[in-house]
């Protein structure tokens, strides 16, 4: 992914694409492609290569029109049937919820009342609300941009990006941001997975257990262990169950977090007034910050055109109707989840919300003597079982991008050890960096200026620029406000997260996991 492709970038061949398929990818060969002309469509004489006198041109050629009756006829780029985003494309409505819901309720939600430390409760609630709709109609631009040119589809937020953009620029653009995503949110993952393990160690043991208690590093390598062994399936398809289980899990913390919190009495000294702040500029810095913990909130959107090329395509039933039933049903559960978590949060313990943590270690460190030990205990497990599910999916464009780089060079799909190689090496970076930087759990706000522009700016920027409306049309001047809006929040976002960094605001432990 880290190159462009030179042939059409659709994905691998579906059953039911059009009534004949090119080739079959279990028995093509490579060389092939070195063949066939390099573009989007092609003729089924000159796929055939039929003589211009042969007796079977007139059925060849009568079929041919069938075939764009039906829909395009399409070179389908054998690469993909080889990268694990798009090696299989059995895909449906069901999976796209279940991989949304996955990818868009998590850890990262359980910040969220901190924000409201900083906005209040009008604000919190305004640009929670404000965040909620953009994102998802520059969701639904992606979905559409996805088969937006005829003949191809832009399965990878790279690809589209540089298919809108230009190669060098789209690349520069989007190769760091989505990378940074997936790979940062992977790393905050381990640190919040490993550390709740250790607190479900502490629970089950209790105060009279005698066990020697592993490290935090220990519980962060069983926790990179556990989540490299089910790296281990092959394809996006293939953890579409373990999204499932991951999106199960997340509702569940999220609803017994705040209801939990909500039920019990509120610690002493809650207030709801703004956090004090020593000058205007720290305020300011505050707020964006709030912002970006937000915007972090509904990260996902460089999953979208991944989750959408795992399914079949045809012309009459284009892959964009069932992928956004299933984002509509998913969003629908996030929004039922986020705002009670963040307003109950809130009002449950103002402005004593951890920024580390948050809410999680909120309900542990406030209700942890007066709350019943199995409920403490569901909840850390299924936090657990939420982070291991979220790790899959947020690793796949890393996986799919290493394995693109090997068989851009040797023309060939990966083979099984190296693939099983190339996940343990990423498990073995990710430890590596979490053990390194445990305070990365703190930067919600960084990691959400980063994904700020994927999530809400670049979206409006490829609509106008693959749609091309009329300039200056309503159509124009909405997408390109909102691009350019999404581009200053986020260039303020991570001034004002490394304005932290460089504060005593966050305190800063290298390889000293707490």
């Amino acid at each position: 992914m880290g190159e462009a492709m030179e042939v059409n970038l659709s994905p691998s061949p579906v059953t039911g694409t059009s009534p004949i398929q090119p080739y079959s990818p279990s028995i093509a060969k490579p060389m092939m492609l070195d063949t066939l002309p390099k573009t989007s469509k092609t003729s089924l004489a000159t796929l055939l290569r039929v003589p211009i006198a042969s007796p079977i041109k007139k059925p060849i050629a009568s079929m041919q029109g069938y075939i764009k009756e039906v829909g395009n006829f399409t070179i389908l780029d054998l690469q993909d049937s080889w990268l694990p985003i798009t090696e299989s494309t059995d895909g449906n409505a069901c999976y796209s919820a279940f991989h949304t819901l996955n990818s868009g309720i998590g850890i990262q939600a359980l910040v969220l009342p901190f924000a409201f430390t900083a906005l209040g409760w009008t604000w919190g609630i305004v640009c929670l609300s404000l965040a909620f709709v953009w994102q998802l109609y520059t969701l639904w631009l992606l979905i559409q941009l996805h088969e937006s040119v005829s003949g191809t589809r832009y399965s990878r937020y790279l690809i589209l990006s540089m298919a809108a953009f230009g190669g060098k620029l789209g690349k520069l653009l989007a190769l760091f941001p989505t990378m940074y995503l997936s790979g940062g949110t992977c790393v905050t993952l381990i640190i919040i997975g490993g550390g709740t393990l250790k607190i479900l160690f502490q629970i089950l043991c209790g105060d009279t257990c005698n066990a020697t208690p592993l490290t935090t590093i220990e519980w962060y390598l069983v926790f990179t262990c556990s989540a490299t062994i089910i790296a281990q399936l092959p394809n996006l398809n293939s953890i579409a169950g373990v999204s499932l289980i991951g999106a199960i899990s997340a509702v569940s913390y999220c609803t017994v977090i705040w209801v939990v919190s909500i039920a019990k009495r509120r610690p002493n000294g809650v207030s709801y007034d703004p956090l004090e702040t020593k000058s205007a500029a720290a305020r300011l810095c505050s707020i964006l910050n709030a912002l970006g913990i937000i915007a972090f909130a509904f990260r996902g959107h460089n999953l979208v055109l991944e989750i959408q090329g795992t399914m079949p395509i045809n012309a009459k039933h284009p892959s964009r109707i069932p992928m956004w039933r299933g984002v509509k049903f998913a969003y629908l559960i996030i929004a039922m989840c986020l705002f009670p978590l963040a307003t109950g949060g809130y009002w449950a313990y103002g402005d004593l919300m951890p920024a580390n943590g948050g809410m999680l270690n909120a309900l542990y460190k406030y209700h942890g003597n007066d709350t019943s030990k199995v409920i403490l205990i569901l909840t850390s497990l299924l936090v657990v079982i939420s982070c291991l599910s979220s790790f899959q999916l947020y690793a796949m464009p890393v996986f799919d991008n290493l394995e693109f780089r090997y068989t851009s060079k040797r023309n060939k799909p990966c083979p099984r050890w190296l693939r099983s190689g190339i996940r343990i090496f990423f498990g073995c970076l990710t430890f590596f960096i979490s053990v390194a930087l445990p305070f990365l759990p703190s930067l919600a706000g960084l990691l959400g200026g980063v994904a700020l522009p994927v999530t809400l700016a670049y979206p409006c920027f490829m609509w106008i620029l693959m749609k091309r409306p009329q300039k200056y049309s309503l159509n124009w001047c909405f997408n390109a406000a909102l691009g350019v809006l999404g581009t200053v929040l986020s260039i303020l976002v991570v001034t004002s997260a490394i304005w932290y960094l460089v504060t005593p605001g966050i305190q800063i432990h290298f390889f000293s996991p707490q």
